[in-house]
């Protein structure tokens, strides 16, 4: 099953999902391709708890994955994507991230320069395609009087290009995938604490979970000198943990939080959410979710204030 992890929100982002999958599709066959909200038939589906339900169609996917595309682009990445990737990762199956953006990142001005913001997000590709130039000048007379037409074919030639590229970059690392071994769940005592980038009173949240009783290990990434080796440390520790203990706060869930999220629903080990501000989102036909449905469904629990994870933690 070739999983096309994208943002599905709006328009433009669902039409260049499907542009994706059609180009998999014309070299893979169609049904091994799952393209969500698509192949869940999200729009018309009709179930008592229909965000679960879409959780529960997603999950089943992610659980014969071969390998998976992920469409990644600004940078606030979705969330439900990023968590996406980590289920795929904690499997061991390849993941080919696919970019048309133009910006890259760095932690101070002079320093190294990274396509991601979250560099956790960064040590669980595979591959990346990056196409951050627009397509070159069709030359076209038919064109020459709009400029417009002219920019809106060169952006159509950019994205053709990273999509096929991605396709084939995706198919030359698919190889016959073994009997997947059993995940490790992690220590049961032990929980890997999650901090958020957002929030500057680092090991907060690792204080809550210490005076619950529990053993942690906590993320170092967002204040190490070196994140990319931070990160790769934050990705191994997070797995030696039974419980994941995150905070979720934000626009969206934080890429790297998601990521570990979904990597911990995949090893079957605990999740709980810390998230102080509820916002909730509203679509046809679903009950309200407080975060992105993949997120919200990962997590056994979420509690908005200090006292009640600390009594959760305890029991």
């Amino acid at each position: 099953m070739y999983y096309v992890a994208h943002r599905l929100f709006a328009a433009h982002d669902r039409l260049l999902a499907a542009r994706l999958a059609r180009l998999l599709a014309a070299k893979t066959g169609p049904e091994q391709v799952f393209l969500p909200f698509c192949d869940t038939d999200e729009e018309d589906l009709v179930a008592e708890v229909k965000g679960q339900r879409l959780f529960e169609l997603d999950r089943e996917r992610l659980g014969r994955l071969t390998a998976m595309i992920a469409v990644l682009h600004g940078p606030s990445l979705d969330d439900g994507v990023c968590m996406e990737m980590g289920y795929a990762h904690a499997l061991g199956v390849p993941i080919v991230a696919v970019t048309t953006d133009f910006q890259t990142y760095s932690f101070d001005e002079d320093g190294p320069r990274f396509e991601f913001p979250d560099l956790l997000v960064q040590t669980v590709i595979t591959d990346l395609v990056r196409v951050p130039r627009l397509g070159t000048d069709p030359g076209s007379g038919d064109m020459a009087d709009s400029r417009y037409a002219v920019f809106a074919d060169r952006n159509d030639r950019q994205l053709g290009q990273a999509l096929e590229t991605a396709v084939d970059r995706m198919l030359a690392h698919c190889l016959p995938r073994p009997t997947a071994p059993a995940l490790p769940v992690g220590g049961a005592s032990l929980a890997f604490v999650e901090q958020s980038p957002y929030t500057p009173i680092v090991g907060a949240l690792t204080a809550l979970v210490q005076k619950a009783g529990w053993a942690t290990e906590e993320s170092s990434r967002f204040t190490a000198h070196n994140s990319l080796e931070a990160a790769r440390t934050d990705l191994v520790r997070s797995q030696a943990a039974g419980l994941l203990v995150t905070d979720v706060s934000g626009p969206e869930t934080p890429p790297g939080a998601a990521l570990l999220i979904g990597a911990a629903a995949a090893r079957g080990a605990r999740v709980i959410a810390y998230y102080p501000r509820t916002v909730l989102t509203h679509a046809s036909g679903r009950e309200p979710n407080w975060r992105n449905l993949m997120i919200q469904y990962a997590a056994e629990a979420r509690f908005a204030n200090p006292e009640c994870l600390v009594d959760w933690l305890r029991r």
